[in-house]
């Protein structure tokens, strides 16, 4: 993190939050691909594995996704300016088109035209989330530990119906308590993370 951030930076992480957040449709999860091409692989800003983990927290506490994860990004880049920055350019398009949507929506919304463009976004949508999902897969699971929780996770989910609060706490216990008895196999993993 810098300690001095110049009005330019802001403004670059103000404007590629804002572009980010008015040209991604279905929330949060659509807006990882986004986010990791901007911050990770076209500036630079931070590392692959970095944004893996920002992810991962943004998704673990209170708060859409896509907020957390731009404010904990603007912050590693520059700071609580940069924090701010990346969270109204995140949050300014969906405030001002759901104003403006909400103002008419009602007009609309039984138009046969404006329900065949939702059936159209819904699908985009869809495959959207599938993306940031195969991707984060890629980066997240990378050993049998990792494998065996997101096995673990996916069949609590969806067929014993575990809430996923209960999940992403499970998983962070499961990780300290493998640090705690096993700091052998936690050097290895990092260092095979290393090599890859």
């Amino acid at each position: 993190m810098k300690e001095k951030v110049d009005f330019k930076t802001l403004q670059e992480i103000f404007f590629i939050f804002l572009k980010i957040g008015a040209v991604t449709f279905g929330g949060g999860y659509a807006m990882i691909p986004l986010i990791e091409e901007e911050v990770v692989h076209k500036r630079k800003w931070i590392e692959e594995e970095e944004v893996i983990d920002v992810f991962a927290v943004a998704e673990s506490i209170p708060g859409a996704i896509a907020i957390n994860s731009s404010t904990f990004i603007g912050y590693k880049i520059a700071g609580r300016k940069g924090a701010i920055a990346a969270t109204l350019g995140v949050v300014l398009p969906s405030v001002v088109i759901i104003t403006l949507i909400a103002s008419v929506f009602g007009q609309f919304q039984d138009n046969p035209i404006v329900q065949a463009a939702f059936l159209g976004v819904r699908s985009c949508v869809v495959a959207l989330i599938g993306v940031a999902a195969f991707s984060l897969s890629k980066k997240g699971i990378r050993d049998k530990l990792t494998a065996i929780l997101w096995a673990i996770t996916v069949m609590s989910v969806l067929f014993m119906n575990l809430h996923p609060i209960l999940m992403i706490v499970s998983g962070g216990l499961t990780g300290f308590l493998v640090m705690k008895w096993m700091p052998d196999k936690v050097e290895e993993i990092i260092k095979e993370r290393e090599e890859q």
